[in-house]
């Protein structure tokens, strides 16, 4: 009798399981069943942002459910940060970052109120811009050789602008590759050290593609170099770093998608496939082109590989050039 009892014990254990597993099942199948989250750190009409509402509206018609894009602006991105990793660890609430808050600001906060690699698990980049160096077209440098040399030969007097951390970590970057002694100015926003330049306030900075490339059309300010290993076809006549003089000279703006890492694995791999599924798109990639941009078709693993280099990186010229942390 006992021997009996055990074996419907260990058969009705079984058929739980069984249950439990096809359930789990059955749901990672129909994930998503109702409304996603989007996530922004920063406004409307950021590259981040646009970003954002392109994917949303590709994920909408692959699922067939409402994707929302919430932006959360400030504090560096952590008031973003603290929305995602305090909603449910279910897949529905994902974070759009970029650049800063996934990498820059490793480097520059002593006490990051978050962990950028350990407290999410990535989705995929989805797309990364390269930084143009602009300089004033009265500056009597005209080439970012001509720049490197004006800069070596007056070690201190020379100043760039720069719209946000990540903006002062390239400008130091080029410090670094260069062996510049340079001066940062710092702005509220790269469209104010872009008005710095054309106006001859300060000497050079770095921005993204769509925020100078109207400007040095009209003449108001002279691109001497693309920041990347090709050409942006928007651009097409700005040479590359290397083109420019100065070989392996890279530095990009990034957007990547990402969960909180309690987030169970089959709504991960889920909105991973998903998510890189629309990277590969021939119409992201037409999308981003007209924004001087390309996008990332890498899957979690290559996004995290990537991150980890580019806060290494940052914490090495942060280290290096004595950038006070907060």
């Amino acid at each position: 009798m006992l021997h009996r009892r055990q074996m419907l014990t260990a058969m009705l254990a079984v058929a739980l399981l069984g249950a439990a597993g096809h359930q789990a099942a059955a749901h990672a199948d129909t994930f998503p069943s109702r409304p996603i989250k989007f996530v922004v750190p920063f406004g409307p009409g950021s590259g981040t942002d646009t970003s954002a509402r392109y994917f949303a509206r590709q994920l909408q018609e692959l699922t067939g459910q409402p994707v929302v894009v919430e932006n959360k602006p400030g504090a560096n991105g952590f008031i973003a940060v603290k929305n995602v990793l305090s909603a449910p660890a279910d897949g529905y609430t994902v974070f759009i970052g970029s650049n800063s808050t996934l990498a820059v600001n490793a480097a520059l906060f002593k006490a990051l109120p978050y962990d950028p690699v350990k407290d999410f698990a990535p989705l995929t980049m989805m797309m990364r811009s390269p930084a143009m160096l602009a300089v004033s077209p009265q500056a009597p440098y005209g080439t970012l050789k001509d720049l490197i040399a004006y800069a070596q030969a007056n070690p201190g007097k020379v100043n760039f602008g720069a719209g946000s951390a990540g903006y002062q970590l390239m400008g130091e970057l080029l410090n670094d590759s260069a062996s510049l002694k340079t001066v940062h100015v710092p702005f509220k926003g790269a469209s104010e050290a872009i008005t710095a330049v054309a106006s001859g306030t300060v000497d050079y900075t770095f921005a993204e593609v769509t925020a100078v490339q109207e400007l040095a059309k009209d003449g108001r300010v002279k691109v001497v170099a693309v920041a990347s290993d090709q050409r942006v076809g928007t651009s097409p006549d700005v040479p590359t770093a290397s083109e420019a003089g100065l070989p392996g000279f890279e530095a990009y703006t990034w957007v990547g998608a990402m969960v909180s890492a309690k987030t169970p694995a089959e709504q991960t791999e889920r909105l991973a496939e998903l998510f890189t599924r629309i990277s590969k798109m021939p119409e992201t990639r037409a999308f981003y082109e007209r924004l001087g941009a390309t996008p990332m078709t890498g899957g979690p693993a290559q996004m995290h590989e990537f991150q980890q280099k580019e806060i290494a990186l940052w914490q090495r010229i942060v280290k290096k050039a004595n950038v006070p942390q907060q």
